[in-house]
């Protein structure tokens, strides 16, 4: 089986920071295959839209087509983009955020090879407007590299969010604005901001303009999350739209997996999950308001919670089940094919 993988973000500035390379590199490592990043805005002295991207990479893709067999494409949100019908190959679509209520050109879906979405509540959504070809595949880590550590509970409440905008306007979509303002409203929780290289100091001026110096820190830099998440007691992440954020996010999985519970916009999908496990507390809108109480709830009743979070966490989320999925959906387009 010969893959090609392509993604559709930039790279990060700071490597080994991106989820979605973190999972492709998982399924290189098992199943081999290069991997293209397709946005021209890498070099590009001008920006080019998305209905532009891979075109550059074409002629290179062709010459390597003849020893593939297939194409693994990710992006955020069901964007149809034009060069995946010059492949000559089939394609299999990996959609990471969560499907909004916007009705995606269902034609170009279908005519994937497989669209895959790691969650229920979008790929019942996709299936509900026609896209016959979708596929569950939840996602995985390494489990192994995460160990449970208890922090009593006492003040601080430490809370980790690490999920930093790409763009200004993220601010406010990834719910970085929000919880700023829900902060002092809550001064028990100190909060940790794990960023990545883009717009620190505009997050540092944020936080000195609030006079939050005192309850926030900002760490610009790859560390280890299984020792940062050592000392904290929750994951933290909200958002206004699930296509600006992985359905099942990276850092609450790593919380999880680490036996510490999560704070969850219910507009990310990952919402469903903890609802019904009880690993964490689910807030309804991105307000300061909803953020204070669910952040109150959590303290209230973090026993409990922590203890289901421990519970499911570790098993949940295994890099093998992910694996597998992907063999399967892998197979089934092959003998599709054949």
């Amino acid at each position: 089986m010969k893959i090609l993988y392509h993604i559709t973000n930039l790279p990060p500035k700071i490597s080994g920071t991106e989820a979605i390379l973190q999972e492709i590199e998982i399924l290189r490592r098992v199943f081999g295959g290069d991997l293209f990043h397709i946005n021209p805005n890498i070099h590009s002295p001008v920006y080019l839209p998305r209905l532009l991207f891979g075109f550059h990479l074409l002629r290179k893709i062709r010459r390597l087509e003849n020893d593939l067999d297939l194409h693994h494409l990710y992006n955020a949100d069901p964007f149809p983009f034009p060069v995946a019908h010059w492949f000559r190959r089939p394609v299999i679509y990996s959609i990471s955020s969560g499907v909004g209520p916007r009705r995606p050109a269902v034609s170009y879906f279908n005519s994937m090879a497989a669209v895959t979405v790691s969650d229920e509540r979008s790929c019942e959504r996709l299936q509900n407007w026609g896209v016959k070809n979708c596929h569950l595949v939840r996602p995985g880590i390494d489990t192994s590299k995460f160990s449970f550590y208890p922090v009593p509970l006492n003040s601080p409440f430490k809370l980790l969010f690490a999920s930093a905008p790409w763009t200004l306007a993220q601010f406010k979509t990834k719910g970085v604005e929000t919880l700023l303002q829900a902060l002092p409203q809550l001064p028990q929780v100190h909060l940790t901001c794990l960023w990545r290289g883009v717009l620190a100091d505009e997050m540092r001026r944020r936080v000195t303009q609030l006079n939050l110096e005192s309850q926030v820190e900002i760490i610009d830099k790859k560390v280890d999350v299984n020792a940062l998440l050592g000392q904290m007691h929750a994951t933290i992440n909200l958002v206004e739209d699930p296509a600006v954020i992985r359905s099942y996010p990276h850092s609450l999985i790593e919380s999880l997996v680490a036996g510490k519970p999560v704070v969850v916009s219910r507009a990310i999908p990952m919402g469903d999950y903890v609802e019904q496990t009880g690993c964490g507390v689910v807030v309804d809108s991105l307000t300061p308001a909803a953020t204070m109480a669910a952040v109150e709830s959590l303290i209230a009743d973090y026993q409990t919670v922590q203890e289901s979070a421990r519970a499911i966490g570790p098993h949940d989320f295994s890099q093998a089940a992910m694996v597998e999925s992907f063999r399967q959906v892998y197979q089934q387009v092959l003998e599709a094919g054949a």
